[in-house]
C-alpha cells in the first residue's frame, strides 16, 4: 500500500477518537492501514481543558471504557489513581484523563499518527483526500472526531469570562474581583458548578443567573437513567437541590433569560459565563455547505462519518424525552451498533 493511502482516518484524539482507533483494531483492522491524525494527541479538550471539572459520570463508566478494547491494554496499565475511587462515585477529569493519556501514548505508536491539523477534504475517485500542512492523504473512510468549542452569546459592552477558564476552579478565581457582579448564562452542569465556584471559592459581589428552563435532574431507574443527558448528577445535582431549588444563597439572583431581563439586569453585570453549550468544530469539506449527519447512525457522506461531542447519538427513552448521548461509555455502545453500517458504506 502506497505510503500516504489508508483504509481509515480518523481525525481527532480526544475520548472518541480513542475510541474509534482502538474499535478499529479490535475488529481486525491492520492498524498501519490507519491514519490517526491530531494537532497535539492530549486526550482532546478532555485532556487539557476539562481536567477540573466535577464529572457527571460514575467512575465505573469510565472504567468500563478503559477495559472496551482488547488494544487499549488497560489490564497492563499503571496503578492509576482512578482505580483506587469508588465505582459509584463522580470524580474530578483529571483522573479519567490520566489513563486515556497513556492509552493514546500507545496507540499512537501502533497506528499511523500524524500530528496536525486537517485544512481540507474532498473526495475524488472514490476517496477521501486530505490536506494535513503540506501532507496530502488518501482515505477509503474518515472519521471525524473533531470534538467541539464552547458556543458564546458574546452580548456587547460585558466582558466575557471564557468557559475554559471558568470551569478551572483557580484560574476562574484569577478572572474575579471581589467586586464583580458576574452574569452566568445557562443551568446545565456546567453553570451549576460555575455558579458554586463563584459563590464558595471567588467570593465575588454578586452571581446573576439567566436560565431558560427549570433545573432538571437524572434519575436512576432500576433499567435506566431518566434524563442521563440533560439531568443534573453528582456534585452539581446535591448543590442545585440545596442551594438553588433549596435555600437560594444571598449573593445568587436567577431570572429567566428573555430580552426585558437582558436589557435591564445584564448591564448591572460587569463579566458574563455563557454556559449555553457546544458546537462542532468544522472541516472544510469540498462539495458540502455544511456538516449535516444522521443523528442515529453518524453517516455524513459515503465513507464519511460523525462521531464524538460533534456528532452524538440521538435516543429516545422510554418516556419520550429525546436526548444526544454525550459521554466516554455512551461513545463505545454507540460504535459498537453503528460500525458494521460503516464498514458497509464506503464510497
Amino acid at each position: 500500500m502506497h505510503n500516504n493511502v489508508f483504509s481509515w482516518a480518523i481525525i481527532g484524539a480526544g475520548p472518541a477518537g480513542i475510541a474509534a482507533v482502538g474499535k478499529l483494531i479490535d475488529i481486525g483492522i491492520d492498524p498501519k492501514k490507519i491514519a490517526w491524525i491530531d494537532p497535539e494527541f492530549k486526550a482532546g479538550d478532555f485532556g487539557t481543558r476539562w481536567r477540573k471539572v466535577s464529572s457527571n459520570t460514575r467512575v465505573k463508566l469510565f472504567t468500563k471504557f478503559f477495559e472496551s478494547c482488547v488494544s487499549f491494554k488497560y489490564a497492563s496499565s499503571p496503578n492509576f489513581d482512578i482505580k483506587e475511587i469508588n465505582s459509584s462515585k463522580t470524580c474530578l477529569l483529571t483522573y479519567a484523563a490520566d489513563p486515556l493519556q497513556w492509552i493514546t501514548d500507545h496507540l499512537k505508536i501502533t497506528v499511523h499518527s500524524i500530528e496536525g491539523k486537517v485544512q481540507h477534504l474532498k473526495l475524488y475517485d472514490r476517496n477521501w483526500h486530505l490536506n494535513v500542512g503540506n501532507m496530502k492523504l488518501q482515505a477509503n473512510n474518515v472519521i471525524l472526531a473533531t470534538g467541539a468549542e464552547p458556543k458564546s452569546l458574546s452580548f456587547p459592552g460585558i466582558d466575557e469570562i471564557n468557559l475554559n477558564v471558568a470551569l478551572d476552579p483557580d484560574r476562574l478565581a484569577l478572572a474575579c474581583e471581589k467586586e464583580d457582579t458576574i452574569a452566568v448564562f445557562g443551568s446545565s452542569h456546567s453553570a451549576i458548578i460555575i455558579i458554586k465556584a463563584l459563590l464558595e471559592i471567588c467570593s465575588v459581589k454578586k452571581v446573576i443567573n439567566f436560565y431558560l428552563s427549570p433545573l432538571r435532574y437524572a434519575v436512576y431507574l432500576d433499567d435506566s437513567i431518566l434524563f442521563d443527558d440533560t439531568g443534573l448528577k453528582g456534585n452539581a445535582a446535591i448543590w442545585a437541590r440545596e442551594n438553588i431549588d433549596g435555600k437560594l444563597p444571598a449573593k445568587l439572583e436567577r431570572v429567566i433569560s428573555n430580552e426585558e431581563n437582558i436589557r435591564e439586569i445584564l448591564p448591572l453585570c460587569t463579566k458574563a459565563i455563557y454556559a449555553t453549550g457546544f458546537q462542532k468544530r468544522l472541516i472544510p469539506i469540498e462539495g458540502m455547505h455544511s456538516l449535516e449527519y444522521n443523528d442515529r447512525s453518524g453517516i455524513i457522506a459515503p465513507g464519511l462519518f460523525g462521531f464524538g461531542i460533534a456528532f452524538p447519538e440521538a435516543k429516545t427513552d422510554r418516556f419520550g424525552t429525546l436526548e444526544y448521548r454525550v459521554g466516554l461509555w455512551k461513545f463505545i455502545e454507540y460504535i459498537d451498533k453503528v460500525l458494521p453500517v460503516w464498514l458497509k458504506y464506503g464510497a
